[in-house]
């Protein structure tokens, strides 16, 4: 008898036995034909809780996952704590329009965080899919890990340059973001998330030495993650092969990696480590989903479960414009697999 979706994901997550490979989208899985077959759109989908977990729920009824998540974009945080959205109406996903602080001023954790922005809304649409679709599959809640929001906080070159040269400079904004995204993950847990999914693309190694990532980025999610009492995936885009094992260390679940890793020798180095953190991804989202067929999809995934990922997922953010065929023959292909 086949496992129960939201049952396959959670074990899979913890490493234990599964019938077949789990299948989900890490990021965010939204596309236009779901949009069109669901009757609510962008960017009403990023700021109405109703519209935003019903779009989410096209990832159980349409495409199949086992875990379906929200939200659509790393933007909820910033704003709460004073940054400005630009808006990318039915087409894309909201950016930061204005960071909130310079470098030197002293950063402030609101009291009332959550109920800034659109967070609220956030919650709510957690409420609603674990009320619609919770017992089926999994809830997933989003948000974006310390490194990242601090980054949001002052600016790209700001941080990036203040991180070489001036690191404790930096620190009260990783302080402020840390606190913020843990704060919004236990109340993205009481809303019913069964899993937190927390997003630190500007900690990629694309973007900072190993040296920097350990000093610090590693630290804070660290520090996240030892208080998030849900299971939790972790996702850094780029070539993570030289912090694999720092990643591991961190305390997350899983890893969410690109398919640029080299996944043999990162399962050996997290096994060195001493540890046993299974890798998600498999399916590059570009090559294989947005510009592939679902052949090309079949194979990934052929490719993905012989190299040992644990959790078949889209390397990063679906395209929006993904086909929906191919989102869907990921499902289909791992249920050949078995």
């Amino acid at each position: 008898m086949a496992m129960r979706k939201r049952e396959r994901f959670l074990q899979a997550l913890a490493s234990q036995p599964v019938d077949r490979p789990a299948v989900f989208s890490a990021c965010q899985h939204a596309t236009y034909e779901q949009m069109e077959k669901l009757g609510v759109y962008w960017p009403e989908a990023h700021r109405n809780g109703k519209a935003m977990a019903t779009l989410a729920e096209g990832g159980h009824t349409i495409l199949g996952l086992d875990a379906v998540r929200v939200p659509y974009c790393q933007t909820f945080e910033v704003e709460a704590l004073g940054g400005t959205i630009k808006d990318a109406g039915r087409e894309g996903i909201p950016s930061v329009a204005t960071h909130p602080y310079q470098l030197g001023e002293e950063p402030v954790f609101p009291e009332d965080f959550l109920s800034q922005g659109r967070i609220p809304q956030l919650l709510e649409a957690v409420r609603i899919l674990k009320e619609t679709v919770g017992e089926e599959v999994a809830v997933i809640g989003g948000i974006v890990g310390p490194y990242t929001v601090a980054v949001n906080l002052v600016g790209v070159p700001e941080m990036m340059k203040a991180s070489f040269k001036r690191p404790d400079t930096v620190v009260p904004f990783l302080d402020l973001a840390e606190k913020a995204g843990t704060t919004l993950a236990k109340a993205l847990i009481d809303a019913g998330a069964d899993v937190i999914c927390v997003e630190d693309m500007m900690a990629s190694i694309d973007m900072l030495p190993p040296k920097i990532y350990r000093e610090l980025a590693a630290p804070y999610e660290k520090k996240q993650f030892s208080q998030i009492s849900v299971p939790t995936i972790i996702h850094i885009c780029g070539r993570l092969d030289k912090v694999i094992a720092d990643l591991a260390q961190t305390g997350c679940t899983a890893i969410s990696v690109e398919t640029s890793v080299n996944i043999a020798e990162a399962r050996e180095k997290i096994a060195q480590a001493g540890l046993q953190v299974p890798l998600i991804g498999g399916v590059d989202p570009v090559r294989h989903l947005w510009n592939g067929t679902p052949v090309t999809v079949h194979e990934a995934v052929g490719k993905a479960v012989s190299d040992g990922i644990s959790l078949i997922s889209p390397g990063c953010a679906v395209a929006p414009s993904t086909p929906t065929e191919n989102l869907s023959a990921m499902v289909q292909a791992a249920e050949r697999s078995i």
